[in-house]
């Protein structure tokens, strides 16, 4: 039951509105980083591997194909509203690997698109996917009493 709660779980958010705003910004996300940039680093290019080998990981072909991954599959994951939390983890987790690995010493330009992929995952981690997902259909949430 944790375990499920954890995967497909999230904040209960009631309004339809505020639904429609999360669906939009998870389809919109997923879809742009899968398709613009995980895409490309799937297979991972010679190129993507050494810059993960400069930031120092010790298997820097498997952790490129990770990234990678991370990126397509995670976007389309985080787009469909299926296992969002853990998709929008291991994204975060890139994100913040570009932002404080390769792009450590870059003007803040450069680190913009990941820092801001990074806090729209974070968002995700804690809502979930919202009504209009996948996980709401495997885990349902529960309407919240309003006292009146």
């Amino acid at each position: 039951m944790i375990l499920r709660k954890l995967l497909f779980g999230g904040a209960a958010v009631e309004t339809p509105l505020a639904n429609t705003g999360l669906l939009i910004l998870r389809v919109y996300t997923g879809l742009i980083l899968a398709s613009q940039h995980g895409i490309n680093k799937v297979p991972p290019s010679e190129k993507f591997v050494q810059g993960v080998s400069e930031i120092g990981f010790p298997i820097p072909e498997l952790f490129a194909w990770a990234a990678g991954c991370a990126e397509f599959l995670g976007g389309i994951l985080l787009a469909i509203g299926l296992f969002t939390r853990p998709a929008a983890l291991i994204i975060l987790i890139t994100m913040a690997t570009a932002v404080f690995g390769r792009h450590a010493l870059d003007p803040f330009s450069d680190k913009e698109l990941a820092l801001s992929y990074g806090f729209i995952a974070l968002n995700f981690i804690l809502v979930g996917s919202g009504r209009y997902g996948i996980d709401n259909i495997i885990q349902p949430r529960r309407k919240i009493k309003e006292n009146h």
